[in-house]
This record gives structure tokens, C-alpha cells and sequence, in this order.
């Protein structure tokens, strides 16, 4: 079992292919499994690299609650790259892994090719009742058992549509919510997810980000909708993809349509142009 060995936890992770490394960062409902259907198609181009956050065996579960800063998640990353000698990497995240990308890509902008931002901000709109909801979701955790999350994350708006348009898809979706590791997703859910800052914090840093950036969300997402429009507002060398009859969990509910878009960004990156951008600006 593939474990590397990170500043107080272990990093459960698998590669598969050769070329640029491009790395997955998951979801809070899923691991790395949910990234199965990008692992077979980019592996055939690129080093893929797909990993578990600390909380998600059998990736480290941490007890102290100083454990679990957002930073931790960032920090991790960075660690996982040191580790297997990835010096640079396209870095793609959805939703918690998203914020994650985005974060790393803001701190360690010389580490990254191109950045994929998916289904990423929420918290940012209507902050207040989100911030009450994540953690009203985390004491329910912590009292239920996962289920508590399935119960939470099935009857989400931003749900709904993956459920209706596909239910086997939809199934093996929620099955891998039903193993989440009680701690982890209560940890996750109350205290990391609560510690990130909202996009709205983020934008001028996200002025200086000179990367490109595909920015993509499903029409049925509606948490990550001003967040999405924000990134692509505010980074100067963002896209916006806009994927629809779609909800929060794009790459596993329109598999083919994301790597579509994700591929057609990469190649464009790999070649030096993706719209306004071009490979002389990371020279800068």
C-alpha cells in the first residue's frame, strides 16, 4: 500500500501512466475512488496522481483538533509533491479539493502548470447560514455516524440532479459517502471546512495568480456559483466551463463532458496558449 509519510500523518495515494504529472484532489463526500473515470482517461497522457486527505483512511485520521486547519490540507499537497519528486504539476480539485487546488496554486504558484477549479467556494455565499449548517452537520456526525453525512449530502439542492439523471452513478455516489470515516468527516466538516477563508477573501491574491486557470462548475450548483464567476472575475488568465443539467459532483456525474474540457485545457496549457495566456508570462 502506496503510503507517504507527510508532518505528523500518512498520504494513502496511487499513480498510474507516465508523462506530466497532473494530480486529483477529491471532495469532502468521496476519496479518491470518485476520480476513476479521469485516472483512466488521462493515465493514457499523463502521470495521474490521485490521493486520500488525512481524515480519509487509509490516509491518517487525526485526533488533536490542531490537526485539521485548512492549511494542514494545503500544506499536505506541497508534501505529497516533495515526496514522490514532482517539482511542478497541473493540480485539479472539485468542490473541498478545489479550494484546496486554488489555495496550493496561490502559495506555490511556481509548482503548478496548469489549475482546474471545480464546483469550489462554497461558503462564500449566504457565509453565515453555511458556516451554522457545517457545523450543526458536524455534531450530527459525530452523534450518527456517517449516515449522518449520506442524510445530509442526499437531500443537498445541488444533489438532486445527479440522482434523477443517473441512478447507478448515484448509488455507488452515495455508497462512498457511507464509508467516510465517522471522525475524519466530522473533523473535515467542523473544523477545516470552517477554517477556510471564502473566495471572497482570496481576490487579490487571485489578481496576481498569473497561471491559467479552467474554472468549471454544473448549472445546477448554485453554492458554487458566485464563487466560480468570482475566480474567473478576479484571476486574470481564467475560464469559465459551465456544465449543464449538472450539479455539484461534475467529474463523476458528466465523466466524459469533464474530460473533455479538462483535456482540451491541458493541451492548450502544454502548448503555451490557453486564451489570453501564454507560456512566457511564468517567465515573468
Amino acid at each position: 500500500m502506496p503510503l507517504l509519510n507527510a508532518p505528523g500523518v500518512q498520504l494513502y495515494y496511487e499513480t498510474s501512466g507516465s508523462g506530466r504529472p497532473l494530480v486529483f484532489c477529491h471532495e469532502y463526500a468521496t476519496d479518491l475512488r470518485a476520480w476513476e473515470p479521469q485516472v483512466r482517461h488521462f493515465g493514457q497522457r499523463y502521470r495521474v496522481i490521485v490521493y486520500n486527505n488525512r481524515g480519509y483512511p487509509p490516509s491518517s485520521v487525526p485526533n488533536d483538533d490542531s490537526a485539521w486547519t485548512h492549511q494542514h490540507l494545503i500544506d499536505d499537497l506541497k508534501h505529497l509533491l516533495d515526496g514522490l519528486g514532482i517539482e511542478r504539476a497541473h493540480i485539479a480539485g472539485l468542490a473541498t479539493g478545489g479550494n484546496v487546488a486554488l489555495n496550493f496554486a496561490l502559495a506555490h504558484p511556481q509548482r503548478v502548470h496548469g489549475l482546474v477549479v471545480a464546483g469550489a467556494g462554497a461558503g462564500t455565499s449566504d457565509r453565515e447560514n453555511w458556516l451554522a449548517g457545517a457545523r450543526n452537520m458536524a455534531a450530527d456526525i459525530r452523534a450518527r455516524g456517517s449516515q449522518a453525512a449520506v442524510d445530509a449530502i442526499a437531500n443537498a439542492p445541488q444533489r438532486v440532479i445527479f440522482k434523477q439523471k443517473d441512478p447507478i452513478g448515484w448509488n455507488k455516489f452515495v455508497s462512498m459517502i457511507a464509508e467516510l470515516d465517522p471522525k475524519g468527516a466530522e473533523k473535515m466538516m467542523g473544523i477545516t471546512l470552517v477554517d477556510r477563508l471564502p473566495i471572497t477573501a482570496l481576490v487579490d491574491k487571485l489578481r496576481t495568480l498569473a497561471l491559467p486557470i479552467l474554472v468549471m462548475m454544473g448549472d445546477q450548483d448554485f453554492p458554487a456559483h458566485e464563487a466560480g464567476r468570482l475566480i474567473r472575475d478576479s484571476a486574470p488568465h481564467a475560464g469559465l466551463a459551465m456544465l449543464p443539467m449538472c450539479g455539484h459532483t461534475l467529474n463523476f456525474e458528466e465523466p466524459m463532458l469533464f474530460n473533455l474540457l479538462v483535456s482540451d485545457f491541458l493541451a492548450a496549457v502544454d502548448a503555451g496558449r490557453w486564451g489570453n495566456w501564454r507560456a512566457e508570462e511564468l517567465k515573468r
